[in-house]
């Protein structure tokens, strides 16, 4: 779509917002920005006015204008009354990563989705294909980069063929209408934003979005292992080509044994050289193991980068030891299968934090993983006391805030314990961000 002239509106801003305003302002577009804060309250506003941007709120005032397209910030949740009346008013609604896709030359995508995992398998996978293509390879995405800004800072309106590794959440896959990756995976499904989708199998059909455009050209790495990737891709077949993973299956195209990852019967990684802990992790190597085979990178290659390769923060992260107890942040853990998988990663004694927004999610399955090396499961935050009651009842520990929880777990750990925080949920009742929350944690953690 050529967008010179164009009237677009832009809901939310927030940093895709922001990326999306900038990127249509450089291909000419005329932007109305409707955002949900105060004008007054915009750090932006000056620059916005300055380049001719109109800003509104999010009322009937959207509607005393008309638009050729709108851009939605995934935040905004996409059952608004003024989303479905612009697609009723025939505006097409599409999403940052679908404008970013459409304004640019054509890229070499390579896109990655799932309910956890999603970070550590794109930074695995961009250290991978960087290593070999230094100056033509980005992440963008959910990982915190909006892919317009990485459109405009590689100037990629001019330049062809740089490899693009995204991250791409649920909401990121809502309103794409020609998004094609050449890649595409989706690591695993469980249930989660239900607040947001309405039901899980809204979720899970929403990640089936990043593969619906691909062709016989393009290659899909199904996981086999879950039973739900099984039955939404069997309900919303694939057209593209196939690589399969699993890591108990001797019949997938991706395999693991007690040595090494294997890609096509070849070992890829040797399992002694990988630093971060979990099966899950092994799983996100795999993947991306099998994303830099159907790109041509060999096995020594991939080796080298998994065997330096120390995680992401906030992903099952070391913080520090003290008096023999071992610290860690998963702050990212915003559901409870995240937390469930973390949980596992460790056979350890395990004194588990857990707590924060109430999103409604029910904590059977994370119950159901908790071993026996689970000494005390501590709650804090808004929905702490829940969690706690239907992860363990009357044997954990309820408090109301994060300094009270690691202080509480401070005092009963013993040498060799581990203190995790994987809070189960997500981090709004008091924290911007999951960030946010994995920073405070650490902050509290080096002031034992």
């Amino acid at each position: 779509m050529n967008y010179y002239k164009k009237r677009v509106l832009v809901l939310g801003l927030a940093r895709s917002g922001m990326a999306a305003v900038r990127l249509l302002l450089r291909l000419g577009a005329e932007v109305t920005l409707s955002e949900q804060k105060p004008k007054e309250k915009l750090d932006e506003l000056p620059w916005l006015t300055q380049n001719g941007v109109e800003v509104i709120g999010q009322g009937d005032e959207i509607f005393e204008r008309e638009y050729d397209v709108a851009v939605k910030n995934p935040g905004i949740p996409y059952k608004l009354w003024f989303i479905s009346r612009l697609e009723e008013a025939g505006v097409p609604v599409i999403t940052e990563i679908e404008l970013a896709y459409q304004a640019a030359m054509p890229q070499h995508y390579i896109a990655i989705t799932g309910t956890n995992g999603k970070t550590t398998t794109t930074m695995i996978t961009y250290e991978i294909i960087r290593s070999v293509y230094p100056d033509i390879t980005h992440y963008a995405g959910n990982i915190g980069l909006p892919l317009c800004d990485v459109v405009l800072r590689e100037n990629l309106l001019e330049n062809k063929n740089n490899y693009i590794i995204l991250e791409i959440s649920n909401f990121q896959l809502l309103h794409i209408s020609s998004f094609r990756p050449e890649i595409a995976t989706i690591i695993n499904m469980t249930p989660d934003h239900l607040d947001y989708m309405g039901s899980v199998e809204a979720y899970y059909e929403s990640k089936t979005n990043i593969y619906k455009n691909m062709d016989s050209k393009c290659l899909f790495i199904k996981n086999i292992d879950d039973v739900n990737i099984l039955k939404y891709t069997k309900r919303f077949p694939v057209r593209s080509a196939v690589k399969t993973v699993s890591l108990t299956s001797e019949k997938a195209d991706c395999t693991v044994d007690d040595e090494s990852i294997y890609v096509d019967g070849i070992p890829y990684v040797s399992l002694k050289d990988i630093k971060i802990v979990g099966a899950h992790n092994i799983q996100n190597i795999m993947i991306s193991a099998a994303i830099a085979n159907a790109v041509g990178i060999g096995a020594d290659t991939v080796n080298n980068i998994v065997s330096s390769f120390n995680g992401v923060e906030h992903r099952i992260e070391f913080v520090r030891e003290h008096n023999g107890v071992k610290y860690y942040n998963d702050s990212k853990a915003t559901n409870p299968d995240a937390a469930a998988t973390a949980v596992k990663a460790f056979s350890e004694p395990l004194i588990l934090l857990v707590g924060g927004f109430e999103k409604g999610l029910p904590m059977d399955n994370l119950r159901d993983r908790l071993g026996s090396n689970v000494k005390k499961v501590i709650g804090f935050g808004q929905c702490g006391n829940r969690l706690v009651r239907e992860l363990v009842g009357d044997r954990g520990t309820v408090v109301y805030t994060m300094e009270e929880a690691v202080a509480a777990a401070a005092k009963l750990a013993e040498a060799g314990d581990v203190v995790l925080l994987s809070p189960a949920t997500s981090s709004f009742d008091r924290f911007e961000s999951f960030e946010e929350r994995g920073r405070f944690f650490k902050e509290l953690v080096f002031r034992l």
